[in-house]
């Protein structure tokens, strides 16, 4: 078993996927999450690194919490410093819209009302037939 740390990269119903530092992927069991719930989310969240004892099974690697090496996790994460946007993907989109803009002419109906005046001619003919 060896010492490593990595960072929390899924968590899922079957425990989590971990991120080593040897660039090499490792599973955390199911158990183990449920006993480190709030510590595994929060790493997820903030990106931060945990460390990990990672033990070879089979094809692939089981990572378990090293507690021994662990710093004392906060009764509850700040929903403050959780930022549910992302201002420069913001941005970008917004000038896409505005570039895209141009081709959808004024006088004619939208692409996607276009698209739905189709679908909708489309179904008509297999209702008659």
């Amino acid at each position: 078993m060896s010492r490593l740390s990595g960072q929390v990269i899924n968590v899922h119903a079957y425990g989590a996927t971990v991120r080593l530092d040897d660039a090499t992927l490792a599973s955390v069991p199911r158990g183990e999450l449920e006993s480190h719930r709030r510590r595994i989310e929060q790493a997820l969240v903030t990106h931060s690194r945990l460390p990990f004892d990672v033990r070879s099974q089979g094809r692939g690697k089981i990572a378990v919490l090293a507690v021994s090496d662990l710093e004392p996790v906060d009764a509850a994460p700040n929903p403050a410093s959780i930022s549910l946007t992302d201002d420069v993907f913001e941005a970008r989109l917004a000038a896409y819209l505005r570039e895209t803009e141009e081709w959808a002419p004024p006088d004619k109906p939208q692409p996607f009302e276009r698209h739905l005046i189709r679908k909708r001619r489309r179904t008509a003919q297999f209702e008659r037939d």
